[in-house]
């Protein structure tokens, strides 16, 4: 008896070490938004992605400088592709984030979770069921209250590049499945080709654009904007990154999936306790079925 009961009860401290670690992503990504907003303005945007990505990238290539040189031409080819699709959400979600608050752009990018599973049903037309539109559809009226919680008006910029935005990680998600040379792939080197394209994007948007240089921004950042860039960097890129790696080893996709799904809970309080960001009873019903409708959409395609 003492010998069964014994493993049942370590079971779950043993699970809570996997869990706490991808529970501490999502709430890095939740505040991602409030970092992005406070670092950012809408000039700077191409000069702090070059920064962030060019602290987070040198970390990555020497962690898997071994397995980069084991890639095949056509995996460097797919991998490309996919950071081309990267860097185009990223430059969405920060200059979206820079025009609306730090609470609407986590929520709003969360119906990834609605339209990644809707798009795969058009692909290959089959039928979404019941449950799941009503998810879908309860998710949508929960972006549509929260964007209009002061009232019915046309949405912000930054709400619709946040749409966007979600759209493109879809889009991203959906090409990186059924892009054939990428899908034996190790995760590291993959990624890395990916976080390098999108510095090499950014770097020559940045020296076309006309905006501040990278070094320029980077010597007006005083101490809480470093703060803030290196949070997004280390925490928000790397650690997220070798996190995910570490946990879907040891628990099941799944699970991971599951907790980094609370990254919009995490952005709406970061937006609320620290960003000052006051939605209404409107909003807050909004943001509310966002979080319920994602759930049950993920609940009733897991």
């Amino acid at each position: 008896m003492s010998s069964i009961a014994v493993p049942g009860a370590f079971a779950p401290r043993r699970a809570w070490h996997t869990d706490l670690p991808v529970l501490l992503v999502a709430v890095c990504w939740g505040a991602s938004y409030l970092a992005a907003k406070d670092v950012t303005t809408a000039r700077t945007v191409l000069a702090v992605l070059v920064l962030r990505f060019a602290l987070a990238l040198p970390l990555l290539a020497a962690a898997g400088h071994r397995s980069l040189r084991a890639l095949t031409a056509a995996q460097w080819r797919g991998a490309a592709v996919l950071g081309l699709i990267l860097s185009g959400i990223f430059l969405l979600e920060t200059y979206g984030v820079v025009h609306t608050s730090a609470t609407n752009a986590g929520l709003i990018i969360s119906l990834t979770m609605v339209f990644t599973p809707l798009a795969e049903a058009a692909v290959t037309r089959t039928r979404p069921t019941a449950p799941f539109l009503g998810a879908a559809g309860l998710s949508v009226l929960g972006v549509v209250l929260l964007t209009q919680g002061a009232g019915f008006t046309r949405p912000s910029a930054g709400d619709l590049l946040m749409l966007l935005a979600a759209f493109a990680r879809t889009a991203h998600v959906l090409v990186m499945a059924r892009t054939r040379a990428v899908r034996d792939a190790d995760t590291l080197p993959l990624t890395t080709v990916q976080l390098g394209t999108c510095v090499t994007v950014f770097v020559l948007l940045s020296a076309v654009g006309g905006g501040p240089a990278p070094w320029t921004v980077a010597a007006g950042l005083d101490g809480r904007r470093w703060a803030g860039l290196l949070f997004l960097a280390v925490l928000c890129t790397v650690f997220a990154f070798f996190v995910q790696m570490w946990a879907v080893r040891r628990t099941s996709p799944s699970r991971v999936g599951l907790l980094l799904g609370t990254e919009p809970l995490w952005a709406a309080t970061a937006g609320i306790a620290l960003g000052g960001d006051r939605l209404g009873a409107v909003g807050l019903a909004g943001g509310a079925l966002v979080l319920v409708g994602t759930a049950w959409g993920r609940r009733v395609t897991g």
